[in-house]
């Protein structure tokens, strides 16, 4: 059994871990492809050719979401600011778990919904938001809701959310170098005589011009479940109590109402998948997990069981 503090420094390893296994991959990737297309030119490999465009593309995209994500995803989410007299327990959790863990209290916001869910979204603790369902108001006794804050606390001060922002951006830059080799690469206009080194380069680009995408998204999507099982963890050390968690995520599990509000973009944000019961989102098996945004609940639980 591992007491709350191993366990989010267990947590803490292996996202890191998983993290620098996506920045080296997105390295090899980016110089693979870079040094493919400035064969497919002409040249000789060297240097980082395009790269620089696609830096500057996503730098902008980057800059645009990171600054404005929080007021985006709550347009789209149809939110309401929080009232305290109306959403009492909500404000005084959020308020009193804030002191406890060291942050500024973020701005608070309501989704009219009965699907409960919850998530965290800005680009870092004094630009935070939470938001929450009426469902989860409705549905959650005081303990376990002070749970589930803990938790999107925890994503605010584990910098998750900076975090997944760079990750988006990194897996842009890869989704743009390959459409972009793969589109010019079909059209078969390279220049000829081009060396052994330059031939062997062209088929790698290919080989990950088709497949780095795909790997790509898949350890974005290992990043945010780690990050999920750190924010759990993080959540008992914010409230001292891992049951008040336990019982929330095994409400949320049960329930099986999606969340309409919610999107592909979005998914990743909650505290667990909103789209639930939605035809098309079940996933079974071990293979479509790794495209889960999320972790298995019962694995989930499980993790927080064994600090009790």
């Amino acid at each position: 059994m591992l007491n709350i503090y191993e366990s989010v420094a267990n947590n803490k390893r292996k996202s890191n871990f998983v993290v620098v296994g996506f920045v080296l991959f997105v390295t090899i990737t980016v110089y693979i492809i870079s040094q493919a297309f400035t064969v497919y030119l002409g040249y000789e490999p060297g240097g980082l050719g395009v790269v620089g465009i696609a830096l500057i593309i996503s730098g902008l995209m980057a800059f645009v979401g990171y600054y404005y994500s929080d007021k985006i995803i709550l347009s789209i989410s149809g939110a309401r600011p929080v009232d305290r007299k109306r959403d009492f327990n909500f404000y005084t959790v959020v308020e009193n778990l804030s002191i406890a863990s060291g942050l500024p209290t973020p701005k608070l916001f309501v989704i009219e919904d009965s699907a409960p869910n919850a998530f965290a979204t800005g680009r870092d603790p004094e630009h935070a938001v939470i938001c929450v369902t009426t469902g989860l108001l409705d549905k959650l006794s005081r303990t376990e809701l002070e749970g589930v804050i803990g938790h999107e606390l925890s994503h605010i001060k584990n910098y998750d959310i900076r975090l997944m922002s760079v990750v988006s951006v990194l897996l842009g830059i890869v989704a743009l170098l390959a459409d972009l080799f793969l589109r010019v690469s079909f059209r078969g206009r390279g220049r000829r005589g081009r060396s052994n080194a330059g031939a062997i380069f062209l088929i790698l680009g290919l080989i990950f011009a088709i497949l780095s995408p795909i790997f790509a998204q898949l350890i974005r999507l290992a990043i945010s479940r780690r990050r999920e099982f750190l924010a759990d963890a993080s959540s008992v050390a914010i409230t001292r109590q891992p049951r008040g968690l336990i019982q929330a995520l095994g409400k949320l599990s049960q329930d099986r109402e999606a969340l309409e509000v919610a999107n592909k973009a979005t998914a990743h944000l909650y505290i667990i998948n909103p789209f639930k019961g939605k035809k098309g989102h079940s996933a079974v098996g071990w293979f479509a997990n790794l495209f889960n945004t999320h972790p298995p609940i019962p694995k989930r639980i499980k993790a927080l069981e064994n600090m009790l």
